[in-house]
């Protein structure tokens, strides 16, 4: 594989000085001090976007965010995930499932710790954001996920609905948020587990740039990428990333499903395209959302974990059939849940995942083990 030459100017930092550290616990962090912190992180994390999301192929080593917290006997890096939270475009621009939902993740990340959050795309429903200036990033966003525990960094991709508008402004929007955090449409994180030499890369895609859009009203399935080569560009960097990882657990979160049993089911272009290369690589899971429910598969000894409960519920099961037999491990799309989402817990040998509903008790709980490279 050729490798472009890394140029000096875009030498990333090693690793995370001690001073840009995560906390998991929001309880006793000043307001200050939050702000700082974040905007210690995001810097950090920006000054790397040339590296980490260039759509090239780069030949260098990863750069490693360590994680350090005030518990000292803190061994494990815990996040939530969230897809398909994006309110409403007309007042009062959110609904009781991702206000219920919210303040369930504030809860949760309180109680259990948060890191940070993985949000999934969809993130501003029914047609993105127009500019960076739009006021859908203070209604659907900052004024709903208002815990002090969520006052953490988000990092976000892109959905179907967000493509529908100004992708690049949600990008931009990451230079006004201290919490948000979109560098690029697609990109990579690396995390050092706390007091332990075990590691957790996150490849964040943009699967509407690698297949197509889609129009869910009419209940369609992507027809193809808009640009072939962003699509083969993207994929030649994603294979880049997973063919020399050598973290413990290597998880890879879009928005489209690779296995639904929902309305809109598999998705082609990823069974064809990422599939391979998540069994090649051994990734550890797939996260997404798109469907709008809570999903638990596990085909290949790989993960696939579907949280899309963030504002909307679909008890949608008409794709019961188009998964492989016996890789349906949990389901619900209940509207008595009240939405829902994921709290992921990585220590040295697992990864725990853990369904919650809004209504404020778990569902489901699965447990994967660190690669066998």
């Amino acid at each position: 594989m050729h490798c472009v030459r890394q140029r000096t100017a875009y030498k990333p930092a090693v690793r995370m000085k001690k001073h840009r550290k995560l906390q998991h616990s929001q309880r006793d962090r000043e307001p200050a001090a939050a702000l700082v912190l974040q905007l210690q992180l995001r810097t950090m994390f920006l000054q790397q976007l040339f590296i980490v999301a260039l759509p090239a192929v780069l030949c260098y080593p990863p750069s490693f965010i360590d994680l350090e917290t005030k518990d000292g006997n803190r061994s494990s890096i815990r996040f939530l995930v969230v897809g398909d939270w994006g309110g409403l475009p007309n007042a009062p621009f959110i609904t009781p499932i991702e206000r219920a939902t919210a303040r369930e993740m504030g809860r949760t990340a309180d109680q259990l710790g948060a890191d940070f959050v993985l949000a999934l795309g969809d993130n501003f429903y029914y047609k993105g954001v127009k500019s960076v200036d739009d006021p859908r990033f203070q209604e659907t966003f900052e004024n709903v996920y208002t815990a002090k525990s969520l006052n953490i960094p988000w990092f976000v991709v892109a959905g179907n609905h967000d493509h529908a508008g100004n992708v690049l402004a949600q990008i931009e929007y990451s230079k006004v948020s201290p919490r948000w955090n979109f560098p690029y449409y697609y990109y990579e994180l690396n995390f050092r587990i706390p007091k332990m030499d075990s590691t957790l890369t996150i490849l964040m895609l943009d699967t509407v740039l690698l297949c197509g859009n889609t129009d869910d009203f009419l209940d369609q399935k992507p027809q193809g990428p808009r640009s072939s080569v962003q699509a083969n560009r993207q994929l030649l960097w994603l294979q880049e990333r997973m063919a020399r990882s050598k973290s413990d657990f290597l998880l890879v979160a879009g928005h489209y499903p690779v296995w639904s049993i929902s309305e809109h089911g598999p998705t082609d272009c990823l069974l064809k395209r990422l599939r391979p290369l998540l069994v090649k690589y051994k990734a550890t899971a797939y996260l997404c959302g798109h469907d709008h429910n809570l999903q638990y598969l596990k085909e290949s000894g790989i993960g696939y974990v579907v949280t899309g409960a963030g504002n909307f519920m679909d008890p949608d099961i008409r794709h019961r059939n188009d998964v492989p037999k016996n890789s349906l491990r949990f389901f619900t799309g209940k509207a008595s849940t009240l939405g829902g989402f994921t709290h992921m817990e990585v220590n040295k040998k697992k990864l725990t995942i853990t369904f919650i509903q809004a209504r404020g008790t778990s569902l489901y709980r699965a447990v994967l083990p660190k690669r066998d490279l």
